[in-house]
């Protein structure tokens, strides 16, 4: 697809964005976040141990979507999710030092049932996925929101294909329908940021099904709401629920008056101060956040520390915008 300047660089920040909030959580994942007034920093550490600058498991498999989508494959195919999902399983063998807990088990599951002779990857991820929803309850997680930014800039032009590409990398690993909606709504939401320069959170409520647009309304309405104060989106606390992940992204990118490209590092810090699993939450609010400010908004500093696991090895800033316009531009 033909992209403009502002929207070329709209697309680059998508996974720039990501990252940048992903690597600035990662000090403070279900520990003290920042007190307000106090930026945020990139200190390294969280659950993983991980360095300074580096992104966690949010990132991580956001790569290995845009892995697969750079190279121009259709996520609503079998070959495209086939491909993700055989990402997946190659960053899971790696032995990621963060990953979370439902998508361990559906990952690993995987691993073993291919090792058992069963045949086909995104099938038996997909059976996986299903079985862990049917005996858990509230697997309604955010492990498939915090890595679906991407998955708008590969259907930029075609926003029922995005939606459809989003629900099907979402299933891979989150069965429950509440988890494929949320990435719905945050993949149309990135797609309109990159094309319009907008935000527009409620853009996607007409590509969700009918059941469950309403209460979708109301909990976008919610987060709204909580944009205000000095800590907006602070009850989004707990945020492990794909539902109150989205809502305390929202809270923090509507909180955060629009004053230009500074307005994305701000809202990061806020992203982050709402605290718990400030990682995801701020890779989340990072993505719709770069695809509105774009990549020449996130700060020289945050690019030069920037590193973590892709496909192949280590990659950099250089190799997020890359796969980000490979992918946008097809």
């Amino acid at each position: 697809m033909h992209l403009d300047g502002a929207q070329r660089d709209r697309a680059a920040g998508v996974l720039l964005g990501q990252a940048a909030g992903d690597a600035l959580g990662v000090p403070y994942e279900f520990a003290l976040p920042p007190h307000l007034g106090h930026p945020a920093e990139m200190l390294g550490g969280g659950l993983g141990d991980l360095e300074p600058g580096e992104w966690s498991d949010d990132t991580a498999m956001a790569m290995c979507v845009a892995d697969v989508t750079a190279g121009g494959a259709d996520l609503t195919t079998p070959d495209g999710i086939d491909a993700v999902a055989a990402n997946f399983l190659v960053w899971m063998a790696d032995d990621p030092p963060d990953v979370g807990l439902q998508t361990s088990a559906v990952l690993r599951g995987t691993l073993r049932a291919l090792l058992d002779g069963a045949a086909g990857r995104a099938r038996v991820m997909l059976d996986e996925a299903e079985q862990y929803a049917s005996e858990h309850p509230h697997s309604a997680g955010n492990g498939a929101l915090m890595r679906t930014a991407v998955v708008a800039l590969s259907a930029l032009d075609d926003r029922a294909r995005g939606a459809r590409s989003a629900r099907r990398v979402a299933n891979l690993t989150h069965a429950d329908p509440l988890a494929g909606d949320s990435c719905v709504l945050w993949t149309e939401a990135v797609r309109v940021a990159v094309l319009d320069g907008r935000v527009d959170v409620f853009a996607g409520l007409d590509l969700l099904p009918g059941s469950r647009r309403e209460q979708w309304a109301r909990w976008l309405e919610g987060a709204q709401a909580a944009a205000t104060g000095e800590l907006p989106g602070g009850r989004f606390n707990p945020n492990g629920f794909t539902v109150t992940a989205l809502q305390a992204a929202t809270a923090a990118v509507l909180g955060t008056p629009e004053e230009g490209p500074a307005t994305l590092p701000r809202a990061l810090h806020a992203a982050v101060r709402i605290g718990h699993d400030t990682d995801t939450v701020a890779a989340i609010a990072g993505g719709l956040l770069g695809a509105r400010w774009g990549a020449s908004a996130v700060p020289a500093e945050w690019r030069d520390e920037l590193h973590g696991w892709a496909p192949g090895g280590t990659a950099s800033a250089r190799e997020l915008v890359d796969l980000a316009v490979g992918t946008a531009t097809g």
